[in-house]
């Protein structure tokens, strides 16, 4: 039997921190209260040996000194360990309790996210703070600026147009035409056929359609007058001669061309009503007939898989795209002219409409607290894994450029505060004596 060993967990890989510009002025900041501080402590022991040289024959004030001098020491001392222990071992003896940065590291990192989710990410906090910014205000205001709808079109525009670059067509193309493709078919078309038709019927769009093609019949038929006559003769027995021909041909021209003057020029002619209940008789066969319903849908289905057809769903990926990209781009298209105008008058509505701003603020509450609710525990997670693959020493020599400088007066105030204490209790000690 054999037993199956875990894999031994990788450790987390150390990842530099990303430096600021000002590093480099930060570090010479740094540098120079160090030496300010050290200064300090220097004098005071060069303070402290003279004073032992003197001795206290000298004088009196020789003790004075001399206990203000090796107080100032102390402090000087005890506050630079108390400041170089926060990043590292002082004088690299690594003693209890020191190197505290980079020893706790990873604790500091995992207490900062938990501070920030206990404190900052909660719902009753980032409500006080879009209430107090009035985002829907801000932006209303900012939209309703000259020449703002523009750079936001422009923006839409190049946002489009790089969206349209990064999908690759041969991934798109044919998920569109099988998308068009399949909604086409899936769709009944009888129905679709019966709601146009009704609205053509209801509106009186068939008989103008009529009344135009037949009047364009009329003027086909004329234009071709010669080439019918020439038809005519040539069916024509041989026997019959010419002008019988002609009679007959121009006779017959003339009644068809007035038929059709006169149905273009009735609205109530018989014809027009026939066709009136022709169509209407079609529509509820449409609606309620199977068999005409099962007709269309069979006639789609060929068109759908005719090569012509089949071409222009290939393409119709690319005539979107093409057209999009070209009105996105272009600042003087309709599109991009309706998208600036509805821009305008967002920043205009955002601005004037109180209640507008109201449901906006709200939809901004709400999508924060979603946020927080869903993932401030990510966020902290984020900030804890970070900081726990932050290399340690530079970990430590980052944050000393950030708050060391500060740091340094500590030192420089240990060693002006010690100095006072020494001074005091030297002082009490000689009045008690």
């Amino acid at each position: 039997m054999t037993t199956a060993t875990a894999a031994p967990r990788s450790a987390p890989v150390s990842s530099p921190i990303g430096g600021g510009l000002d590093d480099a002025a930060r570090a010479r900041d740094l540098a120079r209260m160090k030496w300010r501080a050290t200064g300090l402590l220097i004098l005071a022991a060069i303070i402290f040996v003279i004073c032992l040289i003197l001795g206290e024959d000298t004088g009196a004030w020789v003790g004075y000194v001399k206990a203000t001098a090796e107080a100032s020491m102390v402090g000087a001392l005890a506050d630079w360990f108390a400041v170089t222990a926060l990043f590292r071992h002082p004088l690299r003896i690594p003693i209890p309790h020191t190197a505290i940065i980079p020893n706790k590291k990873d604790q500091i990192g995992a207490s900062l996210g938990t501070f920030i989710q206990q404190n900052f990410l909660t719902e009753s906090v980032l409500e006080e703070k879009i209430r107090s910014l009035d985002v829907p205000t801000r932006i209303g205001v900012w939209l309703d600026q000259p020449g703002q709808a523009r750079k936001v079109g422009n923006s839409v525009g190049a946002a489009m147009a790089g969206i349209t670059t990064v999908l690759r067509d041969e991934d798109i193309q044919p998920a569109v035409s099988q998308l068009v493709d399949r909604r086409l078919r899936e769709t009944p078309a009888a129905p679709v056929l019966a709601r146009v038709l009704t609205v053509a019927v209801d509106g009186g769009h068939h008989q103008a359609l009529l009344t135009a093609g037949l009047r364009g019949l009329n003027r086909f038929l004329d234009e071709n007058r010669i080439v019918l006559r020439n038809a005519l003769g040539d069916e024509s027995p041989e026997w019959v001669p010419d002008w019988v021909d002609d009679r007959v041909f121009q006779r017959g021209f003339k009644a068809l061309q007035k038929f059709l003057d006169t149905v273009a020029g009735d609205d109530q002619h018989d014809l027009r009503n026939a066709l009136d209940v022709r169509l209407r008789a079609y529509i509820s066969a449409l609606k309620n007939d199977p068999v005409t319903a099962a007709k269309v849908d069979a006639l789609k289905l060929e068109l759908l898989d005719h090569p012509a057809v089949r071409d222009w769903s290939g393409s119709l990926w690319r005539n979107i795209k093409s057209g999009l990209v070209e009105a996105g781009t272009d600042p003087d298209s309709e599109l991009r002219q309706r998208l600036e105008a509805s821009i305008v008058h967002i920043g205009q509505s955002l601005r004037d409409d109180p209640d507008l701003r109201a449901k906006l603020e709200g939809w901004i509450q709400t999508a924060s607290g979603y946020v927080v609710r869903t993932y401030a525990e990510d966020i902290a997670d984020l900030i804890s894994g970070t900081v726990a693959r932050w290399d340690t020493d530079e970990t430590s020599r980052r944050i000393e450029l950030q708050v060391g400088r500060d740091l340094q007066f500590i030192r420089i105030n240990g060693t002006v505060v010690g100095a006072l204490a020494g001074l005091l209790i030297y002082t009490v000690s000689q009045l008690l004596t």
